[in-house]
């Protein structure tokens, strides 16, 4: 198609030898939104790399690429980085990891500003400010001077839409742009993308293991496993007589089933009067120290043998925040008791000898695996520290046999975490959890990176897992179908308080709260 805003024909892509992508073509039209939907690892992303130069040294890229006139394949590195961020821009899986951690988000976002537009000084701010704003960042000073570090996954996601929207770029590449949002700003965002590719005529080529956004949101899907197009259509042919059985198997899936019911006993984990607070810093040399930001207010709950307390709201809400106060890895106040034992007046060796009874899961795998270490050093260096008895052959076998309960093969365990997907590597981050074998789990969006049969794979792994061995989960989620599958009992947060809670399924039919009735309506959840 001549007047395509992107065509992409006969795409290979391979890293060293070995060939990843096969062969792929597909047009993009100015004013379209094309879905790129597949498992992980089905060559989504790389392919979307391949298509901007981005992939490392050792890939070797063929096929035409045409950005309108433009011939993508024979542009220098000079006119790449002119033509990245300005006509182009990306959306990437992974905010943490994309956002320098040693510069001010305004920095960050300004960059781009100066670079494409010459914009500086007050202007280059005050058209940060209005980015933040379109992207619904509340308190938009407050971000613009915040590291990376101090806002939630979802709140830097948000940040690189901005950063990525900054030049009103024609064609926007959105990897998982909305992995880490919560169901209501999903909507929010998704709204605000579509509004600006039809007011600046822009193609957005998506890529997404959500089915349900892709459908609500996308004009034509393309369906990918293991490097290749199964089948590429208008959205709703494609939804309602899907040809391949690989497009089948994938509309299929989704978590479905209920967790074991369990019995009544003495709680597991209580915590009482938990909160959390952060210190403002100073906003000029003889101001007055502001109010601490509150991002837990007092909080109360239990969590019995084998039980799953699912957590759930916006981002920014305090969720992540509450699960880092039961883990010990933030200062809070109240008390939070694991068994007999007080977790809240240990410390040091103390608090660290305990640590195999409750692990957690975080949101962004990649950050939370050492890029420097194999796999197998990864899953097996916390069972080497509290089980220092076992042998080197007894600490391969429980490595083996947990990356298998996992869903990955044997062979990865000698590979680093840069040579996997998003979805793989949150599967190396639960086997490192439950090797230990925990009484605890802490699961902060577990499932957030992952498609959705690897979803159900994961919701179908972690409920046995819990019934064979009596784990106890605080489970944080913003998809609310995977928080139905796996949930006995259901806290809803806002602004750091519980606005409501109950028995999964009672509150998420009968919702009392407005902001629990807008949360389940954005999720289209089905009953």
């Amino acid at each position: 198609m001549p007047n395509s805003l992107l065509r992409i024909e006969n795409l290979n892509i391979a890293f060293d030898d070995t060939p990843v992508v096969h062969a792929l073509s597909l047009t993009l039209n100015a004013g379209e939104t094309l879905a790129i939907v597949g498992e992980s690892g089905s060559g989504k992303s790389v392919s979307a790399l391949g298509m901007i130069n981005l992939l490392p040294s050792n890939a070797t890229v063929k096929g035409e690429r045409w950005l309108g006139d433009t011939d993508l394949s024979t542009l220098t590195q000079d006119q790449w980085n002119t033509v990245r961020g300005n006509r182009v821009g990306f959306i990437f899986q992974e905010p943490m990891t994309s956002l320098n951690p040693l510069h001010r988000v305004g920095k960050q976002i300004g960059e781009a500003l100066r670079l494409h537009q010459g914009l500086r000084g007050q202007a280059a701010r005050q058209r940060c400010k209005t980015l933040l704003e379109q992207v619904k960042l509340p308190r938009p000073e407050e971000v613009l001077n915040a590291w990376p570090h101090q806002l939630s996954g979802g709140q830097r996601q948000r940040v690189m839409i901005a950063m990525a929207i900054a030049n009103n770029p024609s064609l926007l590449i959105a990897d998982e742009p909305t992995t880490a949002l919560d169901v209501t700003v999903q909507q929010e965002i998704l709204a605000l993308l579509r509004e600006l590719r039809d007011h600046h005529a822009m193609g957005m080529l998506f890529i997404s293991h959500d089915l349900n956004l892709v459908r609500r949101h996308a004009d034509r899907i393309c369906v990918m496993h293991q490097g290749r197009i199964q089948e590429i259509g208008p959205v709703e042919q494609v939804f309602q007589h899907p040809q391949s059985d690989y497009t089948k198997a994938l509309l299929a899936a989704e978590p479905e089933g209920r967790p074991q019911a369990i019995e009544q006993t003495a709680p597991l984990l209580t915590a009482r009067q938990l909160s959390v607070s952060f210190k403002r810093p100073k906003t000029g040399l003889f101001k007055r120290q502001p109010p601490a930001f509150v991002a837990v207010h007092p909080t109360d709950f239990q969590i019995a043998p084998g039980e799953t307390l699912g957590i759930v709201g916006e981002s920014g809400s305090g969720k992540t925040t509450l699960a880092s106060a039961v883990m010990r890895l933030v200062t809070s106040q109240g008390d939070v008791t694991l068994g007999t034992d007080k977790l809240s007046s240990l410390s040091g060796d103390d608090l660290r000898r305990q640590r195999h009874r409750f692990q957690m899961v975080f949101q962004d795998p990649y950050g939370a695996l050492s890029p420097r270490m194999p796999v197998f050093d990864i899953v097996s260096e916390g069972l080497r520290f509290h089980y220092p008895h076992l042998t080197d052959k007894e600490v391969s076998q429980r490595v083996n046999q947990t990356l298998h309960e996992v869903g990955l093969p044997e062979s990865c365990a000698a590979r680093y975490p840069h040579e996997f997907s998003g979805g793989q590597r949150q599967r190396i981050a639960v086997a490192r959890a439950i090797i230990l074998e925990p009484e605890l789990l802490v699961l902060d969006e577990p499932t957030s990176a992952l498609d959705r049969t690897v979803q159900k794979q994961l919701v179908t792994l972690l409920r046995d897992l819990q019934a064979r061995r009596q784990l106890s989960y605080l489970f944080i989620s913003h998809d609310l179908a995977v928080v139905r599958a796996m949930a006995h009992r259901i806290m809803v947060f806002k602004d750091g308080e519980v606005v409501e809670q109950g028995p999964c399924l009672e509150v998420l039919s009968a919702p009392q709260h407005a902001y629990t009735q807008a949360l389940i309506a954005a999720a289209h959840l089905t009953h």
